[in-house]
């Protein structure tokens, strides 16, 4: 039986074979094959429901969107990497290089109560008064064959089956990574905000009712919890919503003002690290409070700086602080629980997620399917490939695939922030060479060019920019880049900075607008007109028939008068719509 499901604007047939193609080009995009699948089925956009038709519940729709997008050949990428699985011994011997310091002195009586087994037992088990590496590593690899250990329930209370995960506060049912397509985002603000006189809560509620009059339909604030640095990044107890930007009250006060302004609010949730509150015997801090009351078996068995003692590290480690082993299921069901309390307390509706590169994709996976977000983005940030001279090579397929195999590793359910495109645009604009917008496939540059739903473009962040300023976007091409993010699919995100600008903010709120009437959304067919020194011009498809022609650049051209009428221009900028 064929399902056949309106999603959004695509329509799609579930349970049949999509048509080989190669990746998709201007004039043939994935919603235009889309429409033709569903027109060989019969359905037509828009046709009324025949008696049989089957209506589809929202988990339904989400599942035949996503379905249908991945199945197309332009999505199909090399499948994420699974870590390399190590058998018992070289699992066992990499745990105790990490804690080599305490072997001289491990004894069976401190061995028995590491692992919280009776001491006496052990001791009359095996009356050695030292053990050497590899006895220790057989004997409890015997254990390990006979039984796996099991995870003390009396003890880490914290503990919880993922079926009583509490969902039933949660609106939707189904994941959605993009949100409805049609989202402008706003990062809320800086790398400052946390010193905000009267607290930076209270300063954002205070302009909620603006920031939705501007256009905007999602935005992300600082991270909620308590944290050794002011800015959030380095949290500890993660049931504490008392932060430098305000108490718990204010929190869940701003966010009930954004979203009566018709905001999206996501939480910016750091998950790949956490500071203990307490130090172990030999002063290390790696002892846990708080609900989340863990021991350094939470902590990846590769960070020595902390003494971890749970199994190797998933990604990169983040050096000032305990790397947390997602893989512990402890650690998972603890996080997952802690998310879905953020939707269901908070009101959050979704996260950006810190530091991504840190663990593995499939960890990602499982946090979004459990707190259902109505939009993530990850912060997978990779270096570019660049020549001998410094400047970016113009084929970046490389980053960008690594950014898609994140994607395809999280199943889907997260966007990612375009780094790719970023570091493209610095060159654009820093030396004149707006052909490099344009890649070997005649698409646009980076994620955008290849998996526009999943990508979050933007110019400048917290690190970027504001007073850190680590990779600072061209100041004289802001409006440029934001005509160009502004007016092209995947999801723009505006930068708090940039609307302290009154001039900025005005060409801001402008182009949200052009965006939205034209119905530009997050998987616009884009069609490059040219792309050469001086000069980028694209056309970009919205919805019932409308367009956007835009050029970024000194050089010029001169639309058919007859078909386009400017809406809007600035320095070495302009956008045409089409005439209806």
């Amino acid at each position: 039986m064929t399902l056949c499901v309106t999603a959004g604007r695509a329509v799609t047939a579930i349970g049949r074979a999509a048509p080989a193609r190669g990746p998709f080009s201007p004039a043939r995009t994935p919603r235009s094959r889309l429409r033709c699948r569903a027109e060989a089925s019969g359905v037509v956009e828009g046709a009324p429901a025949t008696a049989a038709a089957i209506t589809p519940s929202q988990t339904q729709l989400q599942q035949a969107r996503q379905i249908a997008e991945l199945s197309l050949e332009s999505y199909r990428y090399h499948k994420a990497p699974e870590p390399e699985a190590e058998d018992v011994v070289a699992s066992l011997k990499r745990k105790f290089e990490a804690a080599q310091r305490e072997l001289g002195s491990v004894t069976e009586a401190e061995f028995a109560r590491l692992a919280n087994r009776d001491a006496s037992a052990a001791l009359a088990a095996v009356p050695a008064p030292l053990l050497s590496v590899d006895t220790l590593i057989h004997t409890i690899q015997q254990q390990h064959t006979a039984q796996p250990p099991a995870i003390d329930l009396q003890q880490q209370s914290n503990v919880v089956p993922l079926p009583a995960l509490t969902r039933k506060t949660l609106e939707k049912e189904a994941p959605q990574a993009e949100g409805t397509g049609e989202e402008v985002l706003l990062q809320g603000f800086n790398w400052d905000s946390c010193n905000h006189p009267g607290g930076w809560y209270n300063y954002i509620s205070s302009r909620a009712e603006e920031l939705g009059r501007m256009g905007f339909t999602a935005i992300w604030l600082p991270p909620p919890t308590q944290s050794v640095s002011k800015q959030g990044y380095m949290p500890g107890d993660l049931y504490d919503l008392n932060s430098a930007y305000g108490t718990e009250e204010d929190l869940i006060g701003c966010v009930r003002a954004l979203q009566a302004a018709g905001l999206k609010v996501l939480g910016d949730a750091v998950l790949n690290h956490r500071c203990a509150q307490h130090q172990d015997e030999h002063g290390v801090w790696n002892k846990y409070g708080g609900k989340m009351a863990w021991d350094a078996r939470a902590i990846v068995g590769d960070d020595q700086t902390f003494r971890g003692r749970g199994n190797r590290s998933s990604g990169k480690i983040f050096a000032a602080a305990p790397n947390i082993d997602h893989s512990q299921d402890f650690v998972k069901r603890d996080l997952q629980e802690w998310l879905v309390w953020l939707r269901s307390h908070v009101g959050f509706d979704g996260f950006r997620l810190d530091f991504v590169t840190g663990f593995a994709a499939s960890h990602v996976k499982d946090y979004m399917a459990a707190a259902v977000p109505q939009f993530a983005v990850g912060e997978f940030w990779d270096a570019l490939q660049y020549d001998w001279d410094g400047t970016p090579v113009h084929n970046q397929d490389a980053h960008r695939q690594r950014v898609v195999d994140w994607i395809n590793g999280a199943g889907g359910l997260s966007t990612a922030f375009d780094m790719t495109n970023k570091g493209i645009m610095h060159a654009v604009f820093e030396r004149c060479e707006y052909w490099r917008l344009r890649d070997g496939a005649n698409k646009p540059a980076g994620l955008l060019g290849w998996w526009p739903s999943r990508a979050v473009t933007f110019l400048e962040n917290h690190d970027t920019g504001s007073t850190q300023g680590h990779w600072r976007f061209p100041g004289h091409a802001i409006e440029q880049g934001y005509a160009y993010i502004l007016t092209h699919p995947g999801t723009p995100c505006v930068f708090w900075d940039h609307l302290s600008d009154q001039r900025q903010k005005d060409t801001v709120a402008r182009l949200v607008a052009i965006r939205k009437r034209n119905g530009i959304h997050c998987r616009s067919k884009v069609t490059i007109h040219r792309a050469e020194r001086d000069i980028y011009t694209a056309e970009v498809e919205g919805k019932d028939g409308r367009a956007v022609l835009m050029k970024i650049g000194p050089g010029e051209i001169s639309p058919d008068p007859a078909q386009w009428v400017i809406a809007d221009c600035g320095h070495s900028w302009a956008v045409w719509e089409r005439k209806q």
